[in-house]
């Protein structure tokens, strides 16, 4: 696929499966915006990636300061014009005993994954409208739909990006902009080689995840030509959550 002349603005851009990307879309000839609270990894990436030849550039952010949010788009903007493809990507695992959990903890998952998520999409909107092409794609987990002891924080924040996702889509689409969500399951974004036979076989895949199993869907989701794909979550785990796990 081809996104020469497009702009891409991918959170959590600098590492884990935000990092494969933001790759990619460097690959494929985007302007990409590497957006991530990591600075030192970020702008190590951001060089290595120019060197390579892509046109990606890193902005720090933290996604719990909405006006920072804000600030980012209008500077992305005035530097390499508007935004056209939303990855938001950045999340925050904080699993924790229900018994001991904080409010201060719960809301800095809380604003980091989805409040983050949708004043981003709010000023990624704000800047398309009016125009014929705009594309939001918002990374949430299979932990919306099942879970672990002690995920109260995240799964909240995971099943508020799949319900986000659909209310965004029908809010956005008079102004062509579709917005659909990834739940990935088990993708392991390093040390590939150190999974067991026991790791890959417990999939109905017969493999654990990798970070192109993401990247390939959202090249897809993203596509100029693809517009009839709305308001959608599409579960990328193998097969896992439809596999019924009781011990024998």
């Amino acid at each position: 696929m081809n996104y020469k002349n497009k702009i891409v603005l991918v959170t959590g851009g600098a590492n884990g499966i935000g990092k494969s990307i933001t790759a990619a879309y460097g690959e494929a000839g985007a302007t990409v915006i590497m957006a991530d609270v990591d600075k030192v990894q970020g702008e190590k990436l951001a060089t290595v990636y120019q060197n390579q030849g892509y046109k990606v550039f890193f902005y720090p952010i933290d996604l719990q300061h909405v006006q920072h949010i804000q600030h980012m788009f209008e500077e992305v903007s005035r530097e390499h014009g508007n935004v056209q493809i939303l990855i938001n990507n950045a999340g925050l695992s904080k699993f924790k005993s229900f018994f001991t959990l904080t409010v201060e903890e719960w809301d800095e998952v809380l604003n980091v994954n989805l409040r983050g998520m949708v004043f981003a999409a709010q000023a990624f909107a704000k800047q398309n409208q009016g125009t014929s092409y705009g594309r939001i794609v918002n990374i949430a987990s299979t932990r919306a739909f099942m879970s672990e002891p002690h995920s109260e924080a995240y799964a909240a924040s995971k099943g508020g990006i799949v319900a986000l996702t659909h209310a965004l889509a029908i809010s956005l689409s008079k102004e062509h902009i579709t917005v659909n969500s990834i739940s990935p399951g088990w993708i392991q974004t390093d040390h590939y080689e150190a999974l067991t036979n026991q790791d890959h076989e417990q999939h109905p895949s017969l493999r654990v995840g990798r970070p192109e199993d993401i990247v390939n869907a959202c090249l897809f989701l993203t596509d100029e030509k693809n517009d009839f794909i709305n308001g959608e979550n599409i579960i990328i785990d193998g097969g896992m959550t439809k596999k019924m796990i009781y011990t024998e």
